[in-house]
């Protein structure tokens, strides 16, 4: 396989890790995130991303930069059709009415004529409703697959029971210390595709310092990030770390070389802690927080 890029001529593509979700689109198991990420530096951080592999780019309409991401796209030279590009509904839209009208949004925003995964981005909201229309989205072929993020696994359980289509995909917080294994089974049970955000658990409790983890990396010759990014796709989970700096961009899709013992699994296991670090989503606090919070 190769890509023709604007300017560089013809090189070879870097082989994908993929996962086949139940629709049988095929998902990388190593995106780029761009949380944070605005203008410039988001289209240099996707080039380099698709420059060292990477296929899938994860971005959200709350994030205020699907308009960087969509120019990053372009000027990365890949083919559409070799890309996996993901947005969320924000919670401002979370119902049938506006979340037509908010994907179509995001499409003008990002340029392209079709995504391959959208997700609803909060538990918060009409997400049924929502969902509804996602299903319809999905129907119409402007979306290739469709999930969630951020519902605990009850309340994803009812979204499948009680839908015609269930999620493909459900994005959560995982990282060494909050591995959300139940969790994680019955997205399998479910046969819905689990993806984790914070995979570094964004440097907290000096994960990147944890003395097991750089030492299985001494190990392969890789840092703790590269151990903890082989750990997940080894759980079958996709991840999608964010860095803006070229060389972590790089090191981040380097883990396809190594393959932990399950030994290593298991003691990366015991560094769970069984609580998250971040948002506690169900919570009034974030219900009124993000209910507030208005992106137009």
């Amino acid at each position: 396989m190769v890509i023709e890029r604007k300017g560089t001529g013809m090189m070879k593509a870097a082989v994908k890790e993929t996962a086949a979700l139940r629709n049988g689109v095929e998902m990388p198991l190593v995106g780029l995130g761009v949380m944070h990420m605005y203008g410039s530096e988001c289209v240099r951080a996707i080039c380099e991303a698709v420059d060292a592999g990477y296929r899938m780019i994860d971005t959200a309409a709350i994030y205020g930069n699907e308009g960087a991401t969509g120019k990053g796209i372009r000027e990365s030279g890949a083919d559409r059709d070799t890309l996996f590009i993901t947005t969320k509904l924000w919670v401002q839209d979370a119902s049938y009415e506006r979340a037509k009208l908010a994907c179509e949004t995001s499409l003008q925003n990002l340029g392209l004529d079709y995504l391959d995964l959208y997700l609803i981005h909060q538990p918060l909201g009409d997400i049924y409703g929502a969902w509804r229309a996602m299903e319809e989205l999905l129907d119409e072929g402007k979306v290739r697959a469709i999930g969630v993020s951020n519902l605990n696994i009850g309340r994803l359980v009812d979204l499948a029971m009680h839908n015609r289509i269930t999620p493909h995909v459900s994005q959560i917080e995982i990282h060494p210390f909050y591995q959300q294994t139940g969790a994680i089974q019955e997205m399998k049970n479910l046969g819905i595709q689990p993806e984790g955000w914070a995979p570094f658990a964004e440097g907290r409790n000096d994960i990147f310092q944890n003395k097991l983890l750089a030492s299985i990396g001494t190990k392969y010759g890789k840092s703790p990030a590269q151990v903890i990014l082989r750990w997940d796709v080894q759980r079958g989970i996709a991840v999608i770390p964010k860095s803006s700096h070229s060389s972590r961009i790089r090191q981040n899709y380097d883990i396809w070389d190594f393959e932990l013992t399950a030994e290593e699994m298991k003691q990366i296991a015991g560094m769970d802690k069984g609580r998250e670090l971040f948002f506690e989503h169900d919570s009034p606090e974030m219900a009124r927080m993000f209910g507030n919070y208005r992106i137009h």
